[in-house]
């Protein structure tokens, strides 16, 4: 446990970090898993919303540094790939 002041308010400020940042890698995941689940069936319109909420959801991630933003690059490209091929076959 901290001891100094400046130490208890450092801990405090990682916990909330820590809260935020894993809220928003979730939803991250929550956002890729509705992406490929659209994709996986015939519903081309609802996965290209999905698609556009995902990769809104990623940017702000990215920008908010919770992610760095090549990763976020990647996994946009990744969907986009998915869906595409989806879209085809």
């Amino acid at each position: 446990m901290p001891h100094s002041a400046s130490a208890k308010k450092r801990n405090r400020q990682n916990l909330a970090r820590r809260k935020r940042n894993r809220a928003a890698k979730s939803e991250i995941k929550s956002a890729i898993r509705r992406v490929l689940t659209a994709a996986g069936t015939a519903k081309h319109d609802e996965a290209a919303e999905a698609f556009r909420t995902a990769a809104r959801t990623v940017d702000r991630a990215a920008a908010a540094k919770v992610i760095h933003r090549n990763r976020a690059a990647r996994i946009k490209s990744r969907l986009s790939s998915r869906l595409l091929a989806a879209k085809q076959g």
